[in-house]
């Protein structure tokens, strides 16, 4: 993930309060997107 990619789902992730920022900064890039998979992204599923 290039780091403008990962500085775009970190703000998403503070600016939801899902997470203090102490923490998402101490996330892997594979971390920060799952958490962001989760909560932002629609699936098919939510749609049904």
């Amino acid at each position: 993930m290039s780091q403008v990619e990962r500085n775009d789902k970190m703000e998403h992730l503070w600016e939801q309060n899902k997470f203090n920022r102490e923490d998402v900064l101490n996330m892997s890039d594979e971390q920060i997107e799952y958490f962001h998979w989760l909560y932002f992204e629609e699936s098919v599923y939510d749609l049904m």
